[in-house]
């Protein structure tokens, strides 16, 4: 975490560094900090918004690069695996049967979708994204993009008010 002040004075790759965990995408991130200097949290969060409004498809395909299966402890120790363990902390908690019930899950959606299942797991439970994982499993092509950018946006918007404070 780095304050918004360390933020608008670091370099142009120290601030891109900063937030790169927050989603894998790289024009996000640098559009980001092009907008520096930001006075206040609040603007920032705004501009961070702003800059998801178009995402869809292939935005979602880059994202989902950096994203481990719901349920599978993320590998690495890259800040992006870091921040995956922090966010699916009670997933990996949750009891067997609920574990296998979303490994299950996960491989109908893969199956059906041809991507990983994507949803902001901080602060759900297990059951939670189990009921979403199968209400998923219903959506149209169209629609499942339509949520999982929208998870993607939540992740983000998380992420970046746990990264800049």
């Amino acid at each position: 975490m780095i304050s918004l002040k360390q933020f608008n004075e670091s370099d142009a790759q120290g601030a891109q560094q900063a937030i790169a965990h927050c989603v894998a995408i790289e024009t996000w991130q640098t559009e980001l900090v092009a907008h520096r200097p930001y006075p206040d949290i609040e603007a920032l969060h705004k501009v961070a918004t702003e800059l998801t409004a178009e995402w869809g498809k292939e935005a979602l395909i880059l994202a989902l690069k950096a994203h481990p299966r719901i349920g599978e402890r993320p590998m690495g120790e890259s800040s992006e695996a870091q921040a995956s363990r922090s966010e699916q902390a009670a997933v990996q908690d949750a009891d067997q049967q609920s574990k296998e019930a979303i490994r299950l899950g996960n491989l109908l959606y893969e199956q059906r979708f041809q991507r990983v299942f994507l949803i902001r797991a901080k602060g759900r439970s297990p059951q939670d994204i189990l009921a979403a994982l199968e209400q998923r499993l219903q959506f149209s092509d169209a629609e499942d993009i339509e949520a999982s950018v929208e998870q993607l946006r939540e992740i983000t918007a998380l992420r970046l008010q746990e990264a800049i404070q």
